[in-house]
């Protein structure tokens, strides 16, 4: 079988302290592999050197004669997704409009953007749209799409780009991340139908549980404090019984994480009958497209919540209501600790209360800021820091980032850490002020079995050990932290948009 893509004998370095060695990986035509690995092992790094995004490309990675990586080579990630946020966002003119919006790029001009106008193939969009339930999405701007949506997007941009009778290589990384079940149901039979001899593909994956069918091969990644490298690689059937894959599936934490000098000194009395919050008929619509429709919900001091329902339904706005992101939670029945939202604080009096991490936030901090710098800024509610944290501040920010295992990462830029690690950095953010709510909009997003275990054994602790109360979104059935005893459903509305159901868990 015919080689697509090779890399030989190759070096890259990053972070100064940590190379990335390849000593021989390549990829097949037809051939569909799986890069598992723990968070900053390297497997970004290497699909970007594969893709040559790296200046280093020229001198390791070798393509197919009738390859071209600029045209055959699709990625899906959640670091293209932020590149295409933030684009729209410097282009935005809605200021400039008469009606003060600006869509941006829409779906379907984002997807048919792939080919070329004489290569357009409305038979193959409109397939790709009814497999991936696209269809009231099109007209959208992809700056209104929720994480999950334009992750489901992006697999169809991917898919349409390709050229018929061509090589072409798809790069999934985490596709299943930010999706509700049913839309992982669609995701996994469209990559499916298009695994063929002419569609290669390389899906970076952080969970056992994860890996696609129709994967043949694997490549297992590890890494130490300085070097980054591909331990095993075969077929799949090989690498799954490999101790290489077994270890680093079956990492777990043995045991807590103290908690003891982060949280209150002695143990806090909750009052349980307080109320955090109460929502009364509240609404919220984007134009004429309703979103919350007469939304009515308590969360008391005994609750911690989890949120759910299916990508686009609202849940982001909901909580946007809440923590004073968005306007539109001003003139309605929106109490938060017994004081209805508007009725005379700041708005930095609302923020002090909570503690965020959401796909919005991460995606916000851009190339600038350190680790430290991003921890301390939660202090100050800022996107970045711009006045100096003190000592007692800079003191407790140091042991959030040693309790989440981030110590060797404090003095490394944001933007150079993986994904994950993002993630976790902004959980330490969350709640360096103890937060009276801590909003976690996914907040596992993006990271392996070990992190993921890590971060929920930390929320419990911190739903035991402090007054703070926790609201959780997540797509995912097994993962939210035992303390949850609150379900908040979002149900669908005849008439359009959402209203929710509160149960007990």
């Amino acid at each position: 079988m015919a080689t697509l893509v090779s890399i030989d004998n190759a070096q890259c370095r990053v972070k100064r302290q940590a190379l990335l060695t390849i000593e021989h990986f390549a990829i097949e035509h037809g051939q569909h592999w799986c890069l598992f690995g723990q968070n900053g092992c390297g497997k970004t790094l290497l699909a970007n050197l594969l893709a040559g995004k790296r200046i280093e490309s020229n001198s390791y990675v070798s393509y197919d004669a009738k390859f071209d990586p600029a045209r055959d080579l699709h990625i899906v990630s959640f670091e293209e997704q932020q590149r295409l946020w933030d684009r729209d966002n410097r282009l935005d003119i809605s200021e400039f409009n008469g009606d003060a919006q600006d869509k941006g790029t829409v779906v379907a001009g984002l997807i048919r953007g792939s080919r070329s106008k004489q290569d357009q193939d409305d038979g193959l969009l409109t397939d790709l749209v009814r497999q991936l339930a696209l269809e009231a999405l099109l007209d959208k701007g992809i700056r209104f799409l929720s994480s999950g949506q334009i992750r489901k997007v992006l697999i169809a941009r991917s898919l349409y780009a390709y050229r018929g009778g061509l090589p072409q290589l798809l790069i999934l990384d985490d596709p299943l991340e930010s999706i509700d079940r049913d839309s992982q149901e669609q995701i996994k039979s469209t990559i499916q139908k298009y695994m063929s001899a002419h569609f290669s593909s390389l899906q970076l994956c952080r969970r056992a549980n994860d890996i696609l069918q129709g994967v043949s091969h694997m490549a297992v990644m590890q890494s130490s404090s300085t070097r980054m490298q591909i331990s095993r690689q075969g077929t799949l059937a090989e690498v799954l019984n490999t101790s290489e894959f077994t270890d680093l599936k079956g990492m777990g934490i043995e045991s807590t994480v103290s908690l003891d000098a982060l949280l209150h000194e002695e143990a806090p009395i909750r009052r349980v009958s307080e109320e955090l919050i109460r929502l009364e008929n509240v609404q919220a619509s984007y134009g004429n497209s309703k979103v919350l429709v007469d939304v009515n919900w308590v969360m008391t001091g005994r609750d911690h919540v989890v949120i759910e329902g299916p990508n686009g339904c609202g849940k982001s706005t909901l909580l946007s209501l809440i923590d004073g992101e968005n306007h539109k939670g001003y003139g309605q029945q929106v109490f938060l600790f017994g004081r209805l939202k508007g009725s005379g604080e700041t708005i930095w009096e609302t923020k002090k209360n909570f503690g965020l991490v959401s796909n919005e936030l991460h995606n916000k901090y851009i190339k600038g800021w350190r680790v430290l710098d991003v921890v301390v800024s939660g202090f100050f509610d800022s996107v970045g820091l711009y006045d100096e944290g003190g000592t007692v501040e800079v003191a407790r920010a140091r042991s959030w980032i040693e309790a989440l295992g981030l110590a060797s990462l404090e003095k490394q830029y944001y933007h150079q850490i993986s994904f994950g690690q993002q993630r976790l950095v902004l959980l330490a953010r969350a709640m360096i002020k103890k937060p009276r709510i801590l909003i976690l909009d996914e907040p596992c997003v993006g990271l392996d079995d070990f992190h993921r275990e890590l971060t929920l054994k930390l929320l419990d602790a911190i739903a035991e050990k402090s007054l703070t109360n926790i609201l959780y979104v997540t797509h995912v059935e097994d993962e939210q932290p035992s303390c949850i005893n609150q379900i908040l459903r979002f149900k669908e509305q005849h008439g359009g948009g959402f209203s929710v159901e509160q149960v007990e868990a």
